[in-house]
């Protein structure tokens, strides 16, 4: 049985969140369909396109992303503090990109007086614009209608194009977002389809490094305008930062310093990779020591995160106490491999 997102999403516990959702009908998202010949690359620029484009309306940061073949997966962080700052008109201006709002609200936003009634009618939907401004359900809802739709009107058939509601998990700690991070950005080296980091197209370490690139070019030479390179054109909103080692709920961004990140998914890249079998470089990245995970623990985490836990990951004890506090009918699952990446829980 399913539980009410409610009890499985809470920006008070963790703002970081990890989403999946995949096609039904064994159609396809992305890819090539070889029976047919048809491609359906195109498709994945939608998704990119459209994760930006609502990242910029809600108060929702795109940390990771893997667009694949069937299915894609984001790393998402709600921005509390953004969500308190907005205005009555900040509300209104970013939920009329998403719907056609109220006549009441553009009568505000028109200067307009409002009679009592109008403005008891007003505040009740600013509150639950606002709510619903800082939602992952209402995000998922936005971006999976409009590739539904076009989708279909694409394969000129009617029905779901999704195979149920988004899968969601908490990420309750950093090791529990480092892990996720790197599992999602690491899903086509992972899967056989490319074999570096700068050829996994559609993911957010791909347009990192092509963003670093692309910023060193800029100061190397003069007056020269940076250009995407990447496969993906349009650019909404730029993902959430890394911003070094701060403590996960009162930071604003990634608390990682993007170095070290790189650092430790290159190797971790370079020893699942299919043609590297049992390689295992001696040099260890600088977060693993510093978070104290064993090189094993690690690897077997980043190719079976998402079988390791079920909606939660973090220490043992913090998973344990999230079920509790939101009496979710989801039972804790993944102790031993919590414990192998959470050093602290074995205390």
């Amino acid at each position: 049985m399913t539980s009410a997102r409610r009890q499985l999403i809470d920006a008070n516990t963790t703002p970081f969140y990890h989403v999946i959702n995949r096609c039904v009908r064994r159609a396809f998202l992305c890819g090539e369909d070889k029976l047919t010949g048809r491609s359906y690359e195109h498709r994945r620029c939608w998704i990119v396109d459209k994760i930006k484009a609502l990242s910029s309306i809600f108060c929702i940061d795109i940390c990771a992303y893997a667009v694949m073949n069937n299915h894609y997966h984001l790393v998402l962080k709600i921005d509390v503090d953004k969500a308190k700052s907005l205005t009555k008109k900040d509300i209104i201006s970013r939920w009329c990109q998403i719907t056609k709002g109220h006549a009441v609200a553009a009568k505000y936003m028109n200067g307009e007086a409002l009679i009592n009634g109008e403005v008891m009618l007003l505040d009740g939907l600013l509150a639950e614009w606002h709510e619903r401004l800082s939602s992952i359900s209402w995000f998922m809802r936005c971006l999976n209608e409009e590739i539904a739709r076009k989708a279909n009107r694409e394969d000129e058939c009617k029905g779901a194009f999704w195979e149920g509601r988004f899968k969601s998990q908490a990420l309750l700690d950093e090791q529990a977002l480092l892990a996720c991070m790197m599992y999602v950005d690491l899903n086509p080296i992972r899967a056989g389809i490319a074999n570096s980091l700068q050829s996994s197209d559609f993911t957010s370490i791909q347009e990192r490094i092509n963003s670093l690139n692309l910023s060193t070019s800029a100061l190397t030479i003069p007056n020269q305008q940076a250009k995407p390179s990447g496969n993906h054109q349009t650019m909404h909103k730029s993902l959430a930062k890394f911003e070094g080692a701060t403590h996960l709920n009162v930071q604003t961004g990634i608390p990682f310093h993007f170095a070290d990140y790189l650092e430790l998914i290159d190797w971790t890249g370079r020893t699942i990779r299919h043609d590297k079998k049992g390689y295992l470089d001696n040099r260890r990245p600088k977060l693993l020591n510093e978070l104290g995970i064993t090189s094993d623990a690690w690897l077997t985490s980043a190719k079976e995160f998402r079988r390791q836990y079920s909606g939660i990951s973090g220490r043992w004890d913090a998973m344990c106490d999230f079920k509790k506090q939101h009496q979710s009918g989801k039972w804790c699952k993944g102790k031993a491999y919590s414990e192998a990446i959470h050093p602290i829980a074995k205390l």
